[in-house]
C-alpha cells in the first residue's frame, strides 16, 4: 500500500500546484522556463503514475475486503462511466455545449469516473486509489472555477456538431475501453 501512496502523492502532487500553489507554479516557470516546468512535470507524473499501477496492483494481490458493493452498483458504474469518458472527451473536442456549460469537463470526468469505481469497490486499495482522486478532482474543480471567475474567462458557446461528435467519441472510447481493453489492461472485465 506503501507504493500506492506514494505514487499518488506523487502524481497528485504535482497536478495540485495550481490548486494549492498558483502563485509559486507562476513564478517557477517565470524563472526556469516553460520548457524545463515541463520537463519535470512530466518525468514527476510518469513516475507518479507507474508508482501507481505498481501499488495498486501488489495491494491487489492481498485484498483488505471493507464492505460488499451491491450488484446493482456493477450497472450504476458502468453508466457513470460512460458519462465520464463523454466529459473527457469533451475536454478536447472543439466547440462542444458540455465544456461551453461545465467549463472543465475532464476534472468532471475524473470525478464521475472515480466515484463510479468507489460505488462498485469495497476494497481498501480501490478506497484509497479512487477516493484520492475523487477528493483530488473536487478540489481541482473548485480552484479552476474560482480562477475562472478571477479571470473573466468566457468559454466559446458550443455547436450541435462539436456536441455530437464529442458525445460519438466518448460513447466509441468507452465501449472499447468497457468490452475489451479494461480487462486486457487491468484484469477485471467490467462488461462482457
Amino acid at each position: 500500500m506503501a507504493i500506492l501512496i506514494l505514487g499518488l502523492v506523487l502524481f497528485l502532487g504535482v497536478h495540485s500546484t495550481r490548486i494549492v500553489a498558483d502563485g509559486w507554479r507562476t513564478a517557477t516557470i517565470g524563472r526556469v522556463g516553460e520548457l524545463p516546468w515541463k520537463a519535470v512535470y512530466a518525468l514527476l507524473s510518469i513516475v507518479g503514475f507507474v508508482l501507481i499501477v505498481w501499488g495498486f496492483g501488489l495491494a491487489r494481490q492481498q485484498p483488505v475486503q471493507l464492505w460488499l458493493a451491491p450488484r446493482g452498483m456493477r450497472h450504476l458504474a458502468s453508466l457513470l462511466t460512460l458519462i465520464s469518458f463523454v466529459l473527457v472527451a469533451a475536454a478536447y473536442v472543439p466547440r462542444n455545449a458540455i465544456k461551453a456549460r461545465l467549463h472543465h469537463p475532464m476534472v468532471l470526468g475524473v470525478k464521475v469516473w472515480a466515484l463510479a469505481h468507489l460505488l462498485a469497490n469495497g476494497n481498501l486499495a480501490h478506497v484509497v486509489l479512487f477516493g484520492t482522486f475523487l477528493l483530488w478532482a473536487a478540489l481541482s474543480f473548485r480552484a479552476a472555477r474560482a480562477r475562472d471567475r478571477a479571470a473573466g474567462t468566457v468559454y466559446p458557446a458550443g455547436t450541435v456538431s462539436g456536441t455530437g461528435i464529442t458525445v460519438v467519441v466518448g460513447v466509441a472510447v468507452w465501449a472499447l475501453f468497457a468490452f475489451w481493453a479494461h480487462g486486457y489492461l487491468i484484469g477485471i472485465r467490467p462488461i462482457g
